[in-house]
């Protein structure tokens, strides 16, 4: 699916599993229990070992990823320096890529180029990264990614004061009258996916909640979308 005509629903909330917390080892059955279930994208974690602690997917994957699915890759790149290699992502299948505020400083011209890619645009912020730093970048955003634990790692807990930061990321978007998506990204499970949608979240990240549930990915993702306050 080109990036092209990939244009989310306005005023739905969309789940986008981390294919981080996946069994690697049954990938494409986790995949294709996902199609239809009510999950819109793909949250795929790319770590360099150098921005944070951990490897994970590189162009080889995604390449992989878009032979196994339609489903739009929504990419997250935890590098160092990724201006040198939206190009190579886009190339490889990315459908929508985000890169961080910390380790982006020529961020405008970053964003551009990501559209220009054909690409949808995202910028994440770490806890530690005011919410304002966006302010001045958010007309080329086109998802604003607040983390809501330290990147790195799957499993962690949902900082709670990060929700705050929702809040004012939205009031942005708000005050400039932007479509801009607020993504929530870090410890979202049912028992706190409905705090992050009213704290004005509308894209929740889920990575073991989905895939470590009892009953399977799909059910999983049902359960956090149910838990939203979405029909899925």
């Amino acid at each position: 699916m080109p990036a092209s005509t990939w244009t989310p629903c306005a005023g739905a909330i969309h789940l986008a599993p981390s294919l981080l917390a996946s069994d690697f080892g049954n990938l494409a059955g986790a995949i294709k229990d996902l199609e239809g279930s009510g999950t819109e994208r793909l949250h795929v974690d790319v770590m360099d070992g150098v921005f944070v602690p951990n490897f994970t997917f590189g162009t080889d994957s995604v390449r992989a990823l878009k032979k196994l699915t339609d489903l739009p890759l929504e990419l997250h790149l935890m590098i160092v320096e990724p201006e040198r290699h939206i190009e190579t992502f886009a190339k490889a299948g990315a459908d929508a890529i985000t890169v961080h505020y910390e380790v982006s400083p020529h961020l405008h011209r970053t964003l551009t180029e990501i559209r220009k890619l054909d690409c949808r645009s995202g910028v994440a912020i770490n806890p530690a990264t005011p919410a304002s730093c966006l302010d001045d970048v958010m007309e080329w955003i086109d998802l604003a990614l607040v983390m809501t634990i330290n990147p790195g790692w799957g499993g962690q807990k949902l900082i709670p004061r990060m929700l705050h930061k929702v809040e004012q990321v939205r009031g942005s978007i708000e005050r400039q009258g932007l479509p801009t998506e607020v993504e929530v990204d870090g410890g979202v499970d049912a028992t706190n996916a409905r705090s992050c949608v009213d704290a004005g979240a509308n894209v929740l990240v889920a990575g073991s909640a989905v895939f470590n549930h009892p009953d399977g990915p799909a059910a999983g993702g049902q359960a956090v979308l149910a838990a939203a306050g979405s029909a899925g």
